[in-house]
């Protein structure tokens, strides 16, 4: 007997097909279509992902193991090409969705990233990660996306990407820092338009090994961005309240380079709050991309505070270029209409 359940995913802004786990006439609905670039690699034993995937192009993500609010991911290929729509089918109840790569190319999303609920959704490849020019996320927590071989917890145990490894100590205990490897793949976002953007009050993180926003947009309205480019083994700390994250740079670590261009912006600007850290060897703003935090137009109360804007550079901050009737420039202020 054939079985079809209409959703919409209201989110997406899109209607998808969803089909049972029985059987469809004859034929039984394969775990991986053709179409999807999702690959679980089954290394999870017997809570390994699943993939199924609609006519309208959604590949909607279930199965992991679920270790009290943490939800474990592992695939062997993570990509999600324009047009199509990666959606993570999580409980109410998960606060933190770990999702490892472990095969040897890097994450090429060009399409749109989604979570149930608000789960923070951490990407973790060692590989490297692009975001592509169509690329969007569709998420109620936060989003950390990281090149670093591992995840840390605070009991100890590692979630890891690099072969090898074994077989996961999966564990309910609170992430705790990135534990980072010999040569870090690169972090490039395109994204542009809406860009990559979360809800306000989250915090949308690019820490890798070099780290280039090329024309590419990230927005956190009264939340936190932080970009960390990373060189050498090591690890950064993590700091999480709910969906409130914050990373640790040891002063001995060192760093890479981090570039803006092509009119890059990263954007925090509300009514109040809103913060951008920025961890690199060499920071470079060129072809008027900025750093923007303060009170937003219009926004703010009497008494409303901006957050800050924190740069950490080993060596060099190079600001340069007029494009399109904008400099480039690092700017927290309050805006015109705007109170605070």
């Amino acid at each position: 007997m054939t079985r079809i359940f209409w959703r919409e995913v209201v989110r997406l802004g899109l209607v998808s097909v969803v089909v049972g786990s029985t059987a469809l006439g004859s034929t039984t609905l394969a775990q991986v279509p053709p179409d999807s670039q999702l690959r679980p690699d089954n290394t999870l034993d017997v809570d390994n992902s699943i993939v199924n995937s609609s006519p309208d192009g959604i590949d909607t993500i279930s199965g992991g193991a679920t270790r009290g609010s943490n939800l474990f991911h592992s695939f062997e290929q993570f990509s999600i090409p324009n047009g199509r729509a990666a959606l993570f089918d999580n409980g109410a109840n998960i606060q933190n969705i770990l999702t490892r790569v472990t095969g040897g190319s890097r994450s090429e999303i060009d399409g749109i990233l989604a979570a149930r609920g608000t789960a923070n959704l951490f990407l973790l490849n060692p590989n490297g990660i692009l975001f592509g020019q169509n690329a969007s996320l569709n998420i109620g927590g936060s989003f950390i996306a990281t090149t670093a071989n591992s995840i840390n917890f605070a009991d100890g145990t590692q979630f890891s990407a690099t072969p090898g490894t074994g077989t996961p100590l999966l564990t309910v205990s609170v992430p705790l820092g990135l534990q980072f490897g010999v040569n870090p793949g690169n972090m490039i976002n395109r994204a542009n338009g809406v860009g990559l953007q979360v809800d306000a009050g989250r915090t949308l993180a690019l820490i890798g090994g070099n780290v280039s926003l090329e024309g590419g947009d990230l927005t956190a309205a009264g939340g936190r961005v932080e970009l960390g480019a990373v060189a050498a083994p090591g690890v950064v700390g993590l700091n999480a309240d709910n969906n409130n994250i914050r990373f640790i740079f040891p002063t001995d670590l060192t760093l890479s380079d981090i570039s803006l261009t092509n009119g890059a912006f990263i954007d925090v600007r509300a009514g109040g709050g809103g913060s951008i850290a920025v961890n690199s060897r060499n920071l470079s703003l060129t072809r008027g991309s900025q750093l923007r935090a303060g009170i937003a137009r219009g926004q703010g109360t009497d008494g409303a505070q901006a957050g800050d804007i924190d740069v950490n550079a080993q060596d060099t901050i190079s600001i340069a270029e007029l494009t399109g009737g904008l400099f480039s420039g690092i700017f927290n202020i309050v805006l015109p209409e705007s109170t605070g």
